[in-house]
Order: structure tokens, then sequence, then C-alpha cells
């Protein structure tokens, strides 16, 4: 039952991928009141290395580094009464499991350490898995909990439901509880990176305060109703605001619907207001039904691949590259041969670097052989017969296995989401079949858009008043763009947001983005957030680990597109 006059339950976040800062998890445990703390280890590309981590070692399959972090803190966090949830598990739950009972018994101490699984679905038989994980919700998280854990670890659930778990438990939500289901989601979205919530990769970095420290991890305060206020601890770097705060709700997003498997979230709904310093308030979130389906995450081994640089230096670079690319044309046999673009450097570069400009070769095939010693063969021979003053940027490499990561769905009843409590007692979450169809997302810009009539002025960059936050879904680029919040009166920032929605068409996005040119692109409005966020899908072809781009996960893409130059007119400015 609900109990509405519960306090808020106050989460922390000490970890937003596999690799991030160790001191972390100690770092949130001394630096304020926690009732939970979550880390994020798992990402699409994760779940593939950690494919390749199971290939040579079966016992193996779970983020190791957590492992390093519990040994530091669990002690603290026992004698703090702070609970641990994390998806560190990976391919391995119960491995993971195992491992920190022999590090807390080595340590003398005794927590209850439950996992869950069953999001692992290769008994299904998906074509070509290496991996393949469901995605699972919260409330296997709010079982192990509710059972008495002190530390929770889980395979794939999605990133949000460390956050969810932990409030149905606390709560007793219900999986009808859809709205306060949905600020939970929400709460744990805006949480699960890390610091990209507290201004890291943040566009607005020049006018962050706290730069000087590092960044602090940020705090989730989840009240009975499903609101919540995003904090960090005192003292520590970067800011919580209402940009910092949209930065991470706008990252990877797609539509104005975000699916999960406890709820799907109104992101058009929700709003955001500063209450305080380093205090932002999410309320006003709406949730409905769950899809029908589950999502899936298959990791498959694509083949084999290897890279070159190539530095062209000084004048003629066009030429430089052409002449290298036909004496290589006929010595490369891979299945797939993909050259980078050149730009020409600058006249008179006063460094040598900066006249100077980079040649990249990508191959990849299903053998390893046409990229291995024939390819990195081909261009060495070339080191005194080519271009003048050819060199590369690093020693040739031997070739390496890539994967394909792609999506897929299955039915509830064929994924078996299971607890198992500390005492080794199973427990089946059952699926409460409330799986619906998803209908087309509202929110898609119109064409064409009803702004005012354009005044142009100034050339000037996107950027001057839009951030950007950007990511990879798979072989889709997704950026997400809003006003910043600068101080303008109300009529003005309104006047942004209506000019940003009106550039931003589909069909105009390839003259700002060129690469796009010939792919399908969405874009989705969220007024309430002054946002829109653009879904190019295929930019990033088969996924980050098999992208021939210099930036496979679109993380620079924003970026880009706020250095573009538009057309703003004066009184926006």
């Amino acid at each position: 039952m609900i109990d509405a006059q519960r306090p808020a339950l106050r989460i922390g976040n000490c970890s937003g991928f596999y690799g991030d800062r160790l001191s972390a998890m100690r770092e949130m445990l001394e630096g304020g009141e926690l009732d939970v703390l979550t880390g994020d280890y798992l990402a699409e590309l994760t779940m593939l290395i950690l494919g390749k981590d199971q290939l040579k070692d079966p016992s193996l399959g779970y983020a190791r580094t957590f492992v390093r972090q519990v040994e530091d803190c669990l002690g603290l966090a026992l004698e703090s009464g702070v609970k641990i949830v994390a998806n560190a598990g990976g391919l391995n739950p119960a491995g993971l499991a195992d491992r920190l009972r022999e590090v807390a018994k080595a340590l003398g101490l005794d927590p209850a350490v439950a996992h869950v699984e069953g999001d692992d679905v290769r008994h299904l038989e998906l074509e070509g898995a290496l991996t393949a994980n469901a995605y699972l919700g919260g409330f296997g998280i709010a079982a192990a909990l509710t059972g008495g854990a002190d530390i929770v670890v889980t395979g794939r659930v999605t990133d949000a439901s460390l956050v969810v778990g932990p409030a149905v438990a606390h709560h007793g939500w219900t999986p009808t509880s859809y709205d306060e289901l949905a600020g939970a989601v929400v709460a744990g979205h805006v949480i699960e990176c890390g610091t990209q919530a507290t201004g890291g990769n943040f566009s607005g970095f020049l006018t962050l305060p706290g730069r000087e420290k590092p960044l602090g991890f940020p705090v989730a305060e989840v009240a009975a109703d499903g609101s919540s206020v995003i904090t960090k601890h005192p003292g520590t770097g970067g800011a919580v605001t209402v940009d910092t705060v949209t930065a991470q709700l706008v990252y990877e997003i797609q539509s104005t619907r975000y699916l999960g498997p406890d709820v799907t979230v109104h992101l058009d709904a929700l709003r955001l207001e500063e209450v305080g310093d380093d205090r932002v308030a999410i309320t006003g979130v709406v949730g409905e039904a769950p899809p029908e389906q589950l999502k899936v995450c298959v990791n498959e081994l694509g083949g084999w691949r290897n890279g070159v640089e190539l530095v062209l230096t000084g004048l003629d670079v066009e030429a430089k590259a052409a002449w290298v690319r036909d004496q290589l044309g006929s010595r490369l046999t891979a299945a797939e041969v993909v050259w980078s673009d050149v730009t020409a450097p600058p006249a008179d570069a006063p460094t040598e670097e900066a006249a100077s400009t980079l040649l990249r070769c990508t191959v990849k095939d299903p053998s390893p052989d046409p990229v291995g010693r024939s390819f990195t063969s081909a261009v060495v021979e070339l080191a005194l017969g080519s271009y003048p003053g050819f060199t590369m940027t690093a020693p040739p490499a031997p070739a390496t296995p890539f994967g394909i990561y792609r999506a897929a769905y299955v039915d509830r009843a064929d994924v078996t989401h299971t607890v198992v409590h500390a005492d080794g007692t199973r427990e089946v979450v059952v699926d409460p079949g409330l799986g619906v169809p998803q209908g087309e997302a509202p929110g898609a810009r119109p064409s064409p858009y009803p702004g005012r009539t354009d005044v142009l002025t100034r050339r000037l960059p996107l950027g001057t008043f839009v951030h950007a936050r950007s990511g990879d879904k798979g072989g889709d680029a997704n950026v997400g763009l809003w006003v910043a919040h600068d101080g303008v009166s109300r009529e003005v920032y309104d006047a942004r947001v209506q000019w940003l929605f009106k550039l931003m068409s589909p069909r105009g996005i390839p003259a700002l983005l060129p690469e796009a040119d010939g792919l399908d692109v969405e874009v989705w409005l969220l007024p309430h957030l002054g946002a829109v966020n653009l879904v190019l899908h295929g930019l990033l072809g088969d996924g980050v680990a098999a992208s021939p781009r210099f930036d496979p996960q679109a993380k620079g893409l924003g970026e880009w597109l706020r250095s573009r130059l538009v057309s703003i007119e004066d009184s926006l400015l």
C-alpha cells in the first residue's frame, strides 16, 4: 500500500559507466545522507565487452571494478545503513553475488547479498547472439530490498530501474501506480549517468561553478507521489540547475514517449523548477501502461576490423590523399574499406601540427586475414614510396574482433524475472500482464511549423543560446537541443523556443548536418523543456563497436551542431 506520509527516499549514484571514478562510492557514502546508493555499469558496448570476457573465462561477465569499490566501502555502507543497488552483475549476477560474499567474509562482515536474474534470453535462440539480455524493470530489486537485502546486484535491468526498485520498496507502489513509477523513471534517468547531471558533458560548461573540483555525483530525493528533487552533496564540484538536469533528460530519449518495462513515461508532461541552490524539482510526470513486449539488447560478433591514420602535412593534401588511396586500392581485399574525408589545413600555419590533417582508413571483414598482416604490410611498405611526409599516428596493430548491436523484442511470458534472496530462496517476479500495444507517439514536429515570419539578421552559431547533448542508440544518433536559461525575459525565452522549433525541420537538418543527408530524421518537440530531440536513423551504421566513424557514439555531434551558423534575428539576442 502506498504510504503518502513516508519521507522522500534519498537515492545517490556513484557510477555512470564501467570505468567511472573509482573513489565515487566512498565520496557518496561520506559526503552526505543517503538511503540507497546505486551504480550503473552497463551499456550496449559493455555487454559486448563482458561477453568477450566470458568467452575467455565463464566465471567472469561482471563489472570487476564494482568488487573493488565494495571491498573498500562495505563496512562504511553497513554502518551508515545505506543499501547498495547496482547492475554490475552484467552477464553473471550470481557470480558477482558470490564474489561479494567472499569479499565480505574476508573483511569479517556478513551483509545480505541478493541478486536479480532472468534477463539472459539466449535460450530463445535469437539468431547470431553472443549476448541477449532483456531489459527488466524495478520490481525484482524491490522484492530483494523488501526481503532484507543490504546489497542487490542485477544483470540487464533498465538504468532507471536502479531507482524505481528502491522507490517501489520504500513507498509501496504497485504495478499500476503509473504516474509514480514514471516519476521514478525520470529521476532514475537523470542520475543514471552520474556527473552528466551535475555539469559533465554540459555545453554550458563555461559558466559552470565548481569546475576546480571533481564534479559531484547526483542524488534524487523521490517522494511518495513520484515527484523528485535532484541535488548533490554539499561542497562537491559542478552544479544542479534546470539546464544541467535538462541536459540529462534529453539524453538518448528518442520520442516523447519513454518506453520501459514497468511504465511508459510522457516526457512532454514533466516540469522542472529550481527550488534552491543545487536543487531542481521534477513534477507533473505522467505514466501509462508499459509496452506489451520487452526490449532485448542483442550483441553478435560482426567480424574483424583494423585501421590506420596517415598524417598529411602542408600543401596539396587532397592530392596526397588521392595518391595513397590509389596505391593501396588494389592491395586492400577486405569486404569493407572506408576512407575518411580530408580537410585542408590553414595556410601559413604556425606549427607543423596545425599544418597537418589526418586520413583514416578503416577495414572490416568476416575473416581476420584481410584486415591483419596483409593490410598493415600494405600500408607500411609505402613508407618510402608514397606522398612526401608519409607518417602514421601510431604503429599498425593486429586485427581485432568487433560486435554488432541490435534491438530485439520478446514476449513478457518468455522472460522469467527472478530474485535470488540472500538465503538462496528464489522468488519469481510475476509479470502483471499490463503491457499494451504502443501507438504512435505525439509531439512530432508539424511541417510546415506555424512559427512567425523569419527576420534574417545575423549569422551566428546555433549555440549562441542553445545547448545540446548527443549520444547513440545502436546505429541511431540522438541530439537533444534546448534553449538556455540565461536570464533573458520570459517573452524572449518563449520566442527563442518557437524559433528553435521552427528551425529544426526534418528536411532542414541535412543543411546543418550534411552527414545526415539521405537519412530518416525525426524531430520531437518538448515544449515544457524548451527542447527538441533529433533522431538520425542509421548515422552510426551498425553501432559503436562496428562504426568506422571517428565519433562512433555521436558524443560530439551536438557540439558540432551548436557550432553551425544560423540566421538569428536581433530581438532574440
